[in-house]
């Protein structure tokens, strides 16, 4: 095993609703060592399974309010009547310590993580392997509703529309090897030379 110190890093991932981002990001939680999921801040209610601090940090809005104006989000957002949010500390205490952190968001979110940590991150796309593919799992989630289905539809194409804003794209047609280029891709990434810390150290014994 090396002896080198390495600095975590922030792997996002986003994909149109429907193209199999929520099973890729659990399957890479369970499958990799060093990896976690990062718990946002939201103003939605709590389910009833739900678990404060690991599915959610569940706040009312004027709490959310006041994390927002004290600058503690690396991104937030407004999805349904509900607020949302990553909080900055509970990305980089993690990286900081040689942990990777999964972050699940769309492309506006990205753009706003990219700006603030723009060397911590790799931003990966999640394609569906087909318009028909994609129609059917999102028919499938909106069959009671045709509105809503042109409604996701709609959403899903624009989502796709900004996949040139991130360094990998991968078309998800089978769920493992889907996963397997994503843990290609971040296994390289944890070898950058900035990533690794004691890495100078390490030459010099060398030379």
């Amino acid at each position: 095993m090396s002896s080198i110190i390495n600095k975590g890093l922030l792997l996002i991932i986003s994909s149109p609703s429907g193209a199999g981002k929520t099973s890729i990001c659990k399957k890479l939680i369970d499958e990799i060592d060093g990896i976690d999921l990062s718990v946002s801040v939201t103003t939605r209610k709590k389910r009833k399974d739900e678990i404060e601090g690991k599915h959610y940090f569940f706040k009312n809005e004027d709490e959310f309010r006041v994390l927002l104006k004290e600058d503690q989000f690396l991104e937030h957002a407004k999805v349904f009547g509900c607020l949302y949010g990553t909080l900055k500390n509970e990305v980089v205490s993690k990286i900081n310590k040689g942990m990777d952190v999964i972050v699940d968001i769309d492309w506006q979110g990205t753009r706003q993580i990219a700006k603030q940590l723009p060397k911590d991150i790799v931003k990966v796309f999640i394609l569906p392997p087909s318009i028909k593919e994609l129609q059917n799992r999102l028919g499938k989630r909106a069959s009671e509703n045709i509105e809503n289905f042109k409604k996701r539809m709609s959403e899903a194409k624009k989502e796709i529309s900004h996949y040139k804003e991130y360094d990998f794209v991968i078309v998800n047609d089978d769920l493992q090897l889907a996963v397997d280029q994503i843990k290609l891709i971040l296994f390289s990434e944890r070898l950058r030379r900035y990533r690794q810390l004691t890495l100078d150290k390490t030459i010099e014994k060398l030379i």
